[in-house]
């Protein structure tokens, strides 16, 4: 038999989908007890003072925690129909008169009741106090049912709500029912797994669904069945649409990129999210000594995912808001923009990070919902403290939220991840100096260092820009600015720029100290690079120090494991040549490594010259060895055989020769 509730009831008994605070359990029956307390419920649940489109009540399941409690007590087939019965005579009483949707439903082969009571169209409604019979107008506050004369200034603002219909719960007068497309109604019915999707007669599902409403003695479709379930809502609703504009720089930059997304609001959602995925950038670095990973994209999906769905849910679309909303991408930046603001009640200090939301009315309450059973959206009031903590967990600022004080607008506005906003400004740069602007290049670069003073990557950049243009008191600012303000952890990175600054400026000096500097700090990459300009500077010691640090970065890096092993065997000549204390056992130690290093070079893929020359250096290593002659100079001949043209091979191989001969 088909059901007739529109949410997957798994969902519904987990509160997944919907909020705790819509769902009341009651683990038995009795008329005299359970009765005027799901009564009341019922009113509050129908008065909606929050447009959260009501909620429902689950009979023969006892709660905990805010869940249902599993396997139910259940309810015997005598008390399905008393209660039946007994909640809808009572519910005639009600002022004005009001009635649920029941649904027998089996949980674990036992039988419960779940009772539905959506939005009235009528409200408010008062009922009777259990207690002493008094009508009193009943709301839902948390997960409790109050009375709304005892809540300070509740009831008033529910009194302003009579007869008021959030617009998407409003019929629309000037479409049909058969505007609403049934495929696209069953796909939905399909994704959230609800057991109405066994109707055959749609007429019934759209009825169940509250997507259609008798208007005039015929069935006219509510404002949110067009905007689910219609192909072109924007043919009712213009500002139904998001406009995406990708800009090259700020605002008065060139865009790059227009996209707008139309058609039934879940799909122009998944569309969008899906097209601003595809522009986020993604970086991965693998942690030493470590299987997993590290790594940031230059906006998180939950936060992106959030931020639209909170544009779509709690934007106007009547008339009076042609606007779409709006995505505007910048190098920095993503801001998200709707129309107009948020509700009265909520102030710019409930969006800050510790800022707590009022539990003010909704504008839209079916918008909301739907978008809640399909995932898309979080629980009420939790959606901003997602998009902090996602934004915190990537390494990205905070987001910002702000709207003007009329309220004609809400933007939110999520910054690039700073490593992000580095590589765009790294492209802009480029571009710029492939067209011969170099100053243009330049002013890009520092503008973007200025707002990301932290990005190791940004950083080194503005270093060697300042050092080309001769300005090494501007490239030491930006040094120490930046290791002023970065972890600790990114910090060789640009240590070793600008040791490499102050090395081709002739400041040895400075660069010898700075180097010595990163003994402790300096890994993978960062450690190689710091090796290599070691050795520029003749300091083979702290050369081998960081070639250690690197660990497993050189072993698939020709280069690195070639200067490597020239640096063992720099250190095996120093003890030769100084010969004090275990010199021997330490001159072979460092010959052996390097010939171990040198003989991974040439099995690497490598350009043909430094193949040759770690041919070349092997004849050296196996000559120092005191290995046979015929290796050595097979070493030699199979470096001039790669490079036939260089002629120091050849006078190598001949003073070998010469020396052998004496």
């Amino acid at each position: 038999m088909p059901g007739i509730l529109p949410i997957n009831l798994a969902d519904l008994l987990y509160c997944r989908g919907i909020e705790s605070e819509r769902v009341e359990f009651k683990a038995s029956w009795n008329p005299q007890t359970t009765g005027p307390q799901i009564l009341k419920t019922i009113c509050a649940f129908a008065n909606d003072f929050h447009n959260l489109n009501g909620g429902y009540i689950v009979l023969g399941l006892e709660e905990k925690d805010g869940r249902a409690k599993l396997p139910p007590k259940g309810l015997e087939t005598s008390e399905l129909d008393v209660a039946q019965k007994w909640i809808n005579g009572n519910c005639k009483r009600l002022d004005p008169s009001y009635q649920p949707t029941f649904s027998p439903e089996v949980v674990n082969e036992r039988a419960v009741l779940v009772i539905w009571a959506p939005a009235s169209d009528i409200r408010p409604h008062r009922g009777p106090d259990g207690d002493t019979g008094v009508f009193r107008y009943w709301v839902r506050l948390g997960s409790e049912t109050v009375n709304a004369e005892q809540k300070g200034d509740m009831l008033r603002q529910l009194i302003q709500q009579t007869a008021k219909v959030p617009w998407d719960d409003r019929p629309a007068r000037e479409a049909r029912v058969e505007d609403l497309r049934e495929t696209q109604v069953r796909e939905f019915l399909r994704d959230i797994q609800s057991s109405l999707l066994d109707e055959p007669d749609a007429s019934v599902v759209y009825r169940n669904m509250r997507i259609t409403r008798r208007v005039n003695q015929h069935e006219s479709p509510r404002n949110v069945g067009l905007l689910f379930f219609s192909n072109e809502p924007t043919h009712w609703f213009r500002g139904a649409k998001i406009e995406v504009v990708q800009f090259a720089a700020d605002r008065g930059g060139d865009v790059l990129e227009e996209r707008t997304f139309a058609g039934p609001l879940k799909d122009q959602f998944h569309d969008c999210l899906n097209h601003l995925e595809n522009l986020s950038a993604t970086h991965l670095e693998k942690q030493r000594d470590r299987s997993q990973v590290r790594g940031w994209v230059s906006y998180p999906l939950p936060a992106l995912r959030e931020t639209l769905a909170n544009a779509l849910y709690h934007r106007s679309y009547d008339v009076d808001q042609p606007e779409p909303s709006k995505v505007y991408l910048y190098p920095d930046r993503i801001e998200v923009t709707s129309y107009p603001g948020p509700v009265p009640g909520i102030e710019p200090e409930h969006l800050t990070r510790d800022g707590r939301l009022r539990p003010v009315p909704a504008r839209n309450r079916r918008i909301g919902e739907l978008f809640k059973e399909l995932k898309l959206a979080e629980g009420r009031m939790t959606g901003l403290a997602r998009v902090y903590r996602a934004m915190d967990e990537n390494g990205s600022p905070p987001p910002r939220f702000e709207f003007d004080r009329e309220r004609t607008y809400f933007l939110a506005t999520l910054p690039a991840h700073p490593e992000y906003a580095a590589l765009s400004a790294l492209r802009d740069a480029g571009h710029l100096r492939a067209l011969g602007d170099e100053n243009e290049a330049h002013r890009r670069l520092v503008s973007a260092w200025t707002a990301s003073p932290e990005s190791a990557v940004l950083t080194a950049e503005v270093i060697r820009s300042y050092a080309k243009r001769q300005e090494l008191i501007q490239a030491e600012e930006a040094w120490e600015e930046f290791k002023q303000r970065a972890a600790r952890h990114v910090r060789p990175h640009v240590a070793n720029t600008m040791i490499e600054v102050w090395f081709d400026a002739n400041e040895k000096g400075k660069a010898g100290k700075l180097l010595g500097e990163l003994r402790l700090s300096a890994q993978n990459q960062d450690a190689v690079d710091a090796a290599i300009l070691a050795r520029r500077l003749h300091k083979e010691n702290e050369a081998h120090h960081y070639f250690e640090r690197a660990g497993a970065a050189i072993q698939s890096d020709p280069r690195a494991l070639h200067e490597f092993a020239q640096t063992k065997m720099g250190l095996a000549t120093e003890a030769f040549r100084r010969r004090r204390g275990r010199w021997k056992a330490a001159n072979r130690k460092f010959l052996m490594e390097a010939r171990e290093l040198l003989e991974r070079v040439i099995q690497l893929d490598a350009p043909r010259a430094r193949h040759a020359f770690a041919w070349r250096d092997l004849a050296r290593v196996r000559e120092f060895l005191h290995e046979p002659a015929t290796s050595v100079e097979d070493a030699y001949e199979r470096a001039m055989s790669l490079l036939p043209g260089e002629r120091q091979f050849q006078q190598n191989l001949e003073n070998f020769r010469t020396r052998r001969a004496r």
